[in-house]
């Protein structure tokens, strides 16, 4: 059972499918996402604690995903009590509906300050605004039941054409190809990770049913004008377009310096092993085809060498 129908939710319910599992989505309103397309979807307002214990009963689930509430930051800061009340309320009422159930909480990089460059699973939280303070109370609210794994996950990108705030890559390429100047900050980090390593990661890991805190992020530590550049750079856009600029007084003012995970504990995973992050450059590659597919033939770069 998936709580969120969204982008991710819909990549982690067809990464479970293709891996033969059944994924319910859930969510208030139907899935637009291209990549909820055939999964089975039921209505739930995570705010209401009835529906939530009626819902898992009807559909008597083996674990739940959480992927819930909104993750539009900038909104959040807006409206802190309405964010609390998804995230963090509504925490409550599926760990009360869940019954001891397994449940992976996809949580954020939001809930440290950002005064570090990167943060660990062993690091102090400090949450830098209201979405990373509601994302925090559904962690508590989860770790409490001693039942649940919190999947703390960095910037993840795509290929969004759905969505009703599309991600960075998507947001970039898009400007690009139009020919429209990419204001990028460049004293804002980020440690960007492919929509397809967390489903692939969350699927494994549910499955698996381990408890506690883990981190995903991307290999590379890249300022968002940085990140710019290697997907104009990457599909054969004009790089000339993305302009540097300073965070603040940008949507993305609200979010902390460094938004950068790192994990002191994945390496030693076994359910994890082969299913190690790919970099910018690799994941702009993977997403060409997709994103071009509507504008004319696909700029394909070849593969980088691997590192040793």
């Amino acid at each position: 059972m998936v709580v969120g129908s969204g982008y991710l939710g819909g990549h982690i319910g067809a990464r479970i499918r293709a891996l033969g599992g059944e994924a319910v989505l859930c969510s208030r309103r139907p899935p637009a996402a291209r990549s909820a397309a055939g999964l089975r979807w039921c209505e739930l307002d995570v705010r209401d604690p009835r529906a939530c214990r009626d819902l898992v009963r009807r559909v008597a689930p083996d674990s739940l995903v959480l992927v819930h509430g909104p993750s539009d930051i900038t909104w959040c800061e807006r409206h802190p009590d309405e964010a609390m009340a998804a995230h963090g309320a509504g925490a409550v009422n599926l760990a009360a509906a869940a019954g001891g159930l397994p449940m992976l909480l996809i949580s954020t990089d939001n809930v440290f300050p950002g005064a570090r460059d990167s943060y660990g699973e062993s690091d102090e939280v400090a949450p830098a605004n209201a979405y990373g303070r509601a994302k925090l109370a559904a962690e508590r609210t989860l770790l409490d039941t001693g039942s649940a794994l919190v999947l703390r996950v960095s910037l993840v990108y795509g290929w969004d054409p759905d969505g009703h705030r599309p991600n960075y890559f998507t947001t970039c390429v898009r400007a690009l190809r139009a020919g429209r100047v990419v204001e990028a900050p460049e004293d804002h980090w980020n440690t960007p990770v492919l929509v397809d390593d967390v489903a692939a990661w969350s699927a494994e890991l549910v499955r698996t049913r381990r408890t506690g805190v883990l981190h995903l992020a991307g290999p590379e530590r890249l300022s968002r004008y940085a990140w710019a550049r290697r997907i104009a750079a990457g599909l054969g856009l004009p790089e000339g377009l993305v302009r540097p600029v300073a965070q603040a007084g940008t949507a993305y003012a609200c979010r902390p310096r460094n938004a950068c995970l790192h994990s002191e504990q994945a390496a030693g995973l076994p359910e994890l092993a082969g299913l190690w992050p790919v970099d910018v450059d690799e994941g702009a590659r993977r997403l060409a085809p997709v994103a071009f597919a509507a504008g004319g033939p696909p700029v394909v770069p070849a593969p980088r060498p691997v590192k040793e």
